[in-house]
């Protein structure tokens, strides 16, 4: 084939070729002499167009229509159908919201001692795709989620939390110029003495799906036991809002704040500190010196029903669940077979054992059954008679032979044999009846919760012949009614329910409803609310007759079974007990003790769990923690 070379003189001038057969050498020739010739006659150079053909020209034609109707309906759909969705995404790029952090209410005691601080914790945020090469440098130095950074897509992600003063230094330096990560700094709950105070004041933790309500996010901590969960709308925080503008590539251009934050209220308990410390102290000792599963101490104000010491043991360090709980500290926790989570003080159900007596012998001197005076003679057990089998007797044991006894004194030695006589009937004296005992129990605020201020709290529970009837199938008997009256059988107390009880009895006759918050302070330290006492019953029983049970009680100190008191220097009225448990040759440990006894100021119930043996367990921790608290008052 031969190629043609066109000159530029055609002048504008076109050359159709308007069939696409191939050029034959002498075609190519007879264009020359004709190209030669027009260049004499000064016709210029001529262009040679070549025509398009009909299937080209339609497929280009059908090409351009389709490009323009495909770019016309993306830009509708870009424009008017997902135009708002799109230019919401564009400012959602464009601004970012940032919390304000402030500081969560403290908690102080009653002498203004602080329990509880707030601890800055800074963690790396991470809101890239997971492709930064930041990300293979900081992996060497630090252990990093890689897996969370790969999964972020896009999403704010914490993948380094709680970091340490070295680390921190060097993630600030290496993030000053990575826009897809920045450290956060949070402020988190820091416990002073945490094991001792564990259970009253709680914990705080990230918040959960189901407490996402009202304004708290993703990100905020919250209470989640004790006092930081039951005063939460106190104590937290209200968190403020920071708007950050940042260009399309990242950097930040402006910053605004949109909404202050607010810091907590702080509390005030009626709680002495160091007498929660002393008590944790001494119950520790003791239940970790008899091999014990657990115990409880509380003392409460009787003047006004202050809870004024709460401890339960063993206790938890709480601050392990404030900054982030491992799976594995979770999984000692739960497998602890004392149950250190428990709140036993509240939540706790226990037969009470003698701890009943004095209300048993309340409801005596009310029902005008016997004079305090009538005696009744223990030999160390009573036999009654099978009515069906008249040879076959069942036998009611006293834990020894006391001889005669009045009211006073079965208080003061713990007679089971006086008790089973006025409370099921023995020997021709009529008996109190399982009604009659269950009422003035109940009037001592027994098998129903006392309102504390403390989440979770269990009432005890009182059987009655009914209750049995329908889940054990079988009839009311003598024998549940002697049991009753020594505080065993069908029934269970919390330790907050005897320690309240007691309460009535030593201030003659007020049952209240305990209290642990004193004062509620706002950020600048002024009282915004005071708590006030709260009485849930009033001179419900004669102030005489209860004048002859403490005076009973008194008794128990001065030559009756808890004479280990009687050389501290105040005068006291104490009651013991030793409830039998379904564990062998075990028993739960009770003394509730107050004083002065002319004009309490304390009432202190210590109840050890599962004490090998008949032995006085709770006693010394009592006499430990009292002979603590007269010296230092």
């Amino acid at each position: 084939m031969f190629k043609y070379q066109f000159s530029k003189d055609f002048n504008g001038r076109k050359v159709a070729l308007k069939d696409l057969k191939e050029i034959q050498p002498q075609e190519v020739f007879l264009d020359k002499i004709s190209y030669d010739r027009s260049i004499k006659r000064g016709e210029g150079e001529r262009k040679m167009n070549v025509s398009l053909s009909t299937r080209a020209f339609y497929f280009l034609f059908f090409l351009f229509f389709f490009s323009f109707f495909i770019l016309s309906y993306r830009a509708f759909s870009l424009q008017i159908v997902y135009g708002e969705d799109y230019h919401q995404m564009a400012q959602q790029n464009r601004f970012i919201y940032r919390n304000i952090e402030s500081s969560r209410g403290i908690i102080y005691d009653s002498n203004m001692n602080q329990l509880v601080f707030n601890r800055p914790k800074f963690s790396l945020v991470y809101t890239g795709d997971g492709s930064d090469n930041f990300l293979d440098e900081v992996s060497k130095e630090l252990k990093l989620d890689l897996e969370k950074i790969n999964s972020s897509n896009g999403k704010e992600v914490v993948i380094l939390e709680d970091i340490n003063q070295k680390d921190l230094i060097f993630l600030e330096i290496k993030t000053r110029e990575l826009d897809d990560f920045e450290i956060e700094k949070r402020m988190i709950r820091e416990y002073d003495n945490a094991e001792a105070f564990s259970h009253l004041i709680g914990y705080t933790g990230k918040i959960s799906t189901e407490e996402l309500v009202g304004d708290y996010s993703m990100k905020d901590y919250i209470g989640k036991t004790g006092l930081e969960k039951f005063y939460e709308n106190y104590l937290r925080i209200i968190s403020g809002k920071l708007k950050v503008e940042r260009d399309a590539v990242g950097r930040i251009k402006s910053e605004e704040v949109e909404l202050m934050a607010e810091s907590g209220n702080s509390l005030v308990l009626w709680i002495d500190g160091e007498l929660q410390k002393k008590s944790y102290e001494a119950l520790k000792n003791m239940t970790e010196s008899l091999g014990a599963k657990g115990g409880v101490a509380i003392a409460m104000n009787p003047k006004n029903g202050a809870v004024l010491a709460m401890v339960n043991y063993p206790g938890f360090d709480s601050n392990i669940f404030a900054r982030g709980i491992s799976s594995n500290e979770l999984s000692e926790l739960f497998a602890d077979e004392r149950t250190p989570l428990f709140n036993r003080a509240i939540s706790g159900t226990y037969p009470a054992g003698s701890t009943i007596k004095p209300i048993i012998g309340t409801a005596v001197l009310e029902e005008g059954l016997v004079s305090p005076e009538k005696q009744f003679y223990s030999s160390g057990q009573i036999s009654v008679a099978n009515p069906w089998n008249p040879d076959q007797s069942s036998i009611f044991r006293d834990w020894q032979a006391h001889g005669w006894v009045d009211l006073r004194r079965a208080i003061a030695v713990s007679s089971n044999v006086y008790f089973y006589t006025v409370g099921g009937g023995y020997d021709g004296q009529k008996g109190l009846g399982s009604v009659v005992m269950k009422k003035y129990l109940e009037l001592f605020g027994w098998n129903s919760k006392t309102g504390i201020d403390l989440p979770q709290e269990k009432e005890g529970f009182l059987a009655d012949p009914d209750w049995k009837m329908e889940n054990i199938g079988s009839s009311w008997t003598v024998g549940d009614n002697y049991n009753m009256s020594i505080g065993q059988g069908y029934m269970l107390t919390t330790p907050i329910e005897v320690v309240n009880s007691f309460v009535a009895i030593a201030n003659k006759g007020t049952l209240y409803q305990p209290m642990i918050l004193k004062e509620v302070l706002g950020s600048d330290g002024e009282v915004l609310e005071t708590r006030e006492s709260r009485v849930i019953r009033r001179d419900f029983v004669d102030k005489e007759n209860l004048e002859i049970v403490r005076s009973g009680m008194k008794l128990a100190v001065e030559e009756g079974s808890a004479t280990l008191l009687k050389s501290l220097p105040v005068s006291l009225a104490a009651k013991t007990g030793t409830a039998q448990i379904p564990k062998a040759n075990h028993y739960h440990n009770w003394v509730t003790v107050f004083g002065p006894y002319e004009d309490p100021e304390i009432v202190l119930t210590i109840m050890i769990e599962e004490v090998e043996g008949v032995r006085a367990a709770a006693l010394p921790v009592a006499k430990e923690i009292l002979d603590w608290y007269f010296e230092n008052r």
